[in-house]
């Protein structure tokens, strides 16, 4: 299993479902423990690589793989080199589908100097305040992640955050997916149908765009839907793990 995380978030998204399953969850560059070099562009194209060479170090020739929010970096991967993802989760992820605009935080970030701004600006309390839409559960986030996401947001983070965001305007992200139709591997499409973030129609492209997919809706739950809805954290991973 290979789990990928997104903004601005780490590998502690996926301690429930390694639980259940098993498998790999690194945090991406930029992220969590990981390095955040200055010279990286923090581009999609950089991500897959890194993908590729993280498995390759691994030494894991095949995976079954979940991508959420921007772990969606690993649909690249994925076009790539199909014949190493034998099953794949697409949740609540950066749609690389043509018509996406980004969210108002997002273009926030993507302004220059107004981005440096916000980012110096994210205080605990900010965190919490403006993430709180994402949960479909009246209040903020949990405190725990909260207390996980503010661990690691230091100066590496906000800058892999702008440059990810200013490199991917919404011709790369149409780009970035033009092959989806090519993974023809089972695929679930599980989307919070609460997320401020990514409208729900994009579940639904996501869905038309992967051929081989079964499209789940979870009503009552937001961006990080496994906080409003734990129970359905064995519906993916029934699924992935299904021989």
């Amino acid at each position: 299993m290979l789990y990928l995380h997104g903004v601005p978030t780490s590998s502690d998204d996926w301690v429930w479902f390694l639980e259940r399953t098993g498998g790999l969850a690194p945090d991406l560059p930029g992220f969590g423990r990981s390095g955040k070099p200055g010279y990286l562009k923090y581009t999609i194209e950089e991500y897959a690589s890194f993908v590729e060479r993280f498995l390759d170090m691994v030494e894991v020739e095949r995976v079954r793989m979940l991508v959420h929010d921007w772990g969606a970096v690993g649909l690249a991967f994925a076009q790539i080199h199909p014949e190493r993802v034998e099953r794949l989760v697409v949740t609540n992820a950066v749609p690389f589908l043509p018509g996406y605009r980004w969210h108002r935080t997002a273009r926030m970030w993507r302004t220059p100097i107004l981005g440096e701004l916000v980012m110096g600006a994210t205080s605990r309390r900010a965190m919490r305040r403006s993430t709180a839409p994402a949960s479909a559960t009246p209040g903020p986030l949990p405190e725990e992640w909260i207390d996980s996401v503010m661990a690691h947001f230091d100066q590496g983070t906000q800058r892999a955050i702008l440059r990810l965001y200013r490199s991917s305007p919404s011709e790369v992200l149409a780009k970035a997916g033009e092959q989806l139709s090519s993974l023809e591997m089972p695929s679930l499409v599980l989307w919070g149908m609460q997320d401020p973030y990514i409208p729900e129609r994009f579940a639904h492209e996501y869905a038309q765009a992967l051929p081989g997919s079964e499209l789940v809706e979870l009503d009552g739950a937001g961006h990080w839907w496994w906080l409003d809805k734990p129970e359905a954290i064995g519906r993916v991973c029934d699924f992935l793990t299904a021989v």
